[in-house]
């Protein structure tokens, strides 16, 4: 347990109840137990489409399950003053579910899976309205796509690439496209390796890294004791697993 008086918030997990079980009450056990005291949710890919075929289209009872998905999250967030809810993006690109204040935005896509439809009037109106709303978006997409969101974005909200980029293409890859130059472009932790956190703030400092565990994929006390693990002096500690996301999510603290 580490001794701190700020508040150690897991940026990146997913949860849900719908094709999956991962349920909010479990996730507060893991948190407990690492001494984390607040955390950022995301649905499970599994809950928002059928991801193992690049043929998937839509149907109501998809619809249906993101509906319910997105409800379960967002109502934690309205019971729990350390549940940051995250709005999960897919094809439908539904513009009025945003009028709901999720926290910030999940947008995901590997090979194999059914392709986002980015050339469409619809995707470039979600695009516009998150940047208006100033919802941090967590982009994990393959590296060329990731590059012409970066693009679309412009740097009107923030970008938060997962892994250290690992599944954007690579930390070195984005490091020699420039990527991480972007002061808009964040990175998180989870499940990247210490030497890639340690050379991200060694080269740009402490100030867009973000702890996260990706919880199922990886357990909340080991990728903090990952952080833990790198030296940090309190100062940049304290931005990795708490005052960063504080400032994304507009929160001076938790209750």
């Amino acid at each position: 347990m580490i001794k701190k008086d700020y508040p150690i918030i897991d940026s990146h997990m997913h949860c849900g109840v719908q094709n999956v079980s991962q349920p909010y009450e479990h996730i507060e056990l893991l948190l407990n137990q690492a001494g984390i005291d607040a955390c950022c949710l995301y649905a499970p890919v599994e809950d928002i489409y059928y991801r193992y075929s690049r043929n998937f289209d839509d149907n109501e009872q998809w619809r249906a399950c993101r509906e319910s998905a997105h409800d379960y999250l967002f109502n934690l967030g309205e019971e729990n003053s350390n549940v940051f809810p995250y709005y999960f993006v897919w094809n439908d690109f539904e513009l009025k579910d945003l009028d709901r204040p999720f926290r910030g935005i999940k947008w995901h896509h590997h090979d194999g899976e059914p392709e986002y439809r980015y050339h469409t009037p619809e995707c470039e109106a979600m695009i516009d309205l998150i940047c208006e709303k100033k919802l941090q978006i967590v982009l994990e997409e393959t590296f060329s796509t990731t590059l012409t969101l970066l693009e679309r974005i412009d740097s009107r909200t923030v970008v938060i690439i997962p892994h250290m980029g690992f599944l954007n293409g690579g930390f070195d890859r984005l490091f020699a496209a420039g990527i991480w130059d972007n002061e808009n472009v964040f990175a998180d932790t989870a499940l990247a390796g210490p030497w890639e956190i340690a050379a991200f703030i060694e080269r740009y400092g402490p100030d867009r890294v973000l702890f996260g565990s990706d919880y199922p994929f990886g357990h909340p006390a080991s990728e903090l004791a990952t952080v833990l693990g790198l030296g940090l002096d309190d100062q940049s500690l304290e931005k990795v697993l708490s005052t960063n996301i504080l400032g994304l999510l507009n929160q001076d603290t938790i209750n």
